[in-house]
């Protein structure tokens, strides 16, 4: 069954791992509520889902790539808080730019262990009839069963994903904390309507497997919404388009800059590939604990600007898509 609903939560948000009133971060300006498709709503569908994906159709998946910012795009957010002027002079070059205004690590194996191997995973589904992969993260949530992704990871070209399954700690095909299965699928209603990327944000709610909710099984990372921007970041993802194959966990590191082309996205110095969309970064994070602070996720690249990676501002609506989808429950 699909339908979609539009949804505004009311309840809590979880920002640095605690679980606060909505309020407590809301920006002053209501968001759009998000919107939300049924995924595998039944348990029937559920095992339908699961079975489908053989070790087989992972290791064939494409990954999958944003469309690129549209022509025109608005630059500029009033009301989401800087660290100084939101969008500075553009650098003179690509180059310099990245010198200037980034300090970072190009994408390396992550071997530091940690809360983020369990709690970062992959993300398989069906787009357009080919079977094709994400990243997604499991992230602290009322109801225990919320990944947070990109947008375009549940919905692209005008329809959403099917057979949506998230592998947390997925390790050269290994399903070492199971294959689960999403009920429900959330976006930001600005992504649903035109795809705009500066809302490329949505989230996953998984039933429980084996009568356990994801997070009691692997953990969540803290979110937090309406940051401050040029921020010190990690950001992780399994990239499956060369020179990645998608079997393991990478990771990127530097401060993050603003984008000064045609997003309001945060940049990253980071030559992760298609199949990393989705996967989480970080503000505090530790890499002797392998927490942090998820604050947005990988989205799209520029095509002259193969390593830089950008990501959306976690604001009010990503702030909503998180609500709902931590209030929906998971069969």
């Amino acid at each position: 069954m699909h339908r979609r609903l539009a949804l505004l939560s009311i309840l809590t948000v979880a920002s640095g791992g605690v679980l606060l009133p909505a309020g407590a971060v809301q920006a002053a300006a209501g968001p759009r509520p998000p919107v939300t498709e049924e995924a595998a709503d039944t348990r029937t569908e559920q095992r339908k889902v699961a079975a489908y994906w053989t070790a087989d159709k992972m290791e064939e998946a494409e990954p999958l790539n944003a469309p690129a910012p549209k022509s025109g795009a608005k630059l500029g957010a009033p009301g989401e808080p800087t660290t100084g002027a939101p969008w500075d002079v553009p650098p003179t070059s690509s180059q310099q730019g990245a010198t200037q205004v980034a300090r970072a690590s190009s994408g390396t194996a992550w071997t530091g262990g940690g809360a983020v191997v369990k709690t970062t995973g992959r993300v398989f589904f069906t787009y357009q009839g080919r079977n094709a992969s994400c990243s997604g993260s499991a992230v602290t949530s009322a109801n225990e069963s919320v990944v947070l992704t990109a947008g375009h990871c549940v919905k692209m070209g005008g329809d959403y994903h099917t057979n949506w399954v998230f592998v947390p700690g997925y390790d050269k095909g290994a399903r070492p904390y199971g294959t689960w299965v999403a009920a429900k699928l959330l976006t930001t209603q600005q992504w649903d309507a035109k795809e705009d990327i500066n809302f490329d944000v949505a989230a996953a709610v998984v039933a429980p497997l084996q009568g356990r909710t994801l997070t009691d099984v692997v953990g969540g990372q803290g979110v937090a919404f309406n940051q401050a921007r040029r921020q010190q970041m990690h950001a992780f993802g399994y990239p499956a388009a060369a020179p990645y194959d998608g079997s393991k966990l990478i990771y990127c590191s530097g401060r993050a800059f603003d984008d000064f082309l045609m997003s309001r996205d945060h940049g990253l110095t980071c030559n992760m590939t298609g199949g990393s969309s989705g996967g989480p970064w970080f503000t505090g994070f530790n890499e002797s604990t392998g927490l942090g602070t998820q604050n947005s996720v990988n989205s799209f690249k520029y095509n002259f600007a193969p390593n830089w990676m950008f990501g959306p501002y976690f604001g009010a609506e990503a702030q909503a898509v998180y609500n709902a989808a931590q209030s929906t429950n998971a069969l």
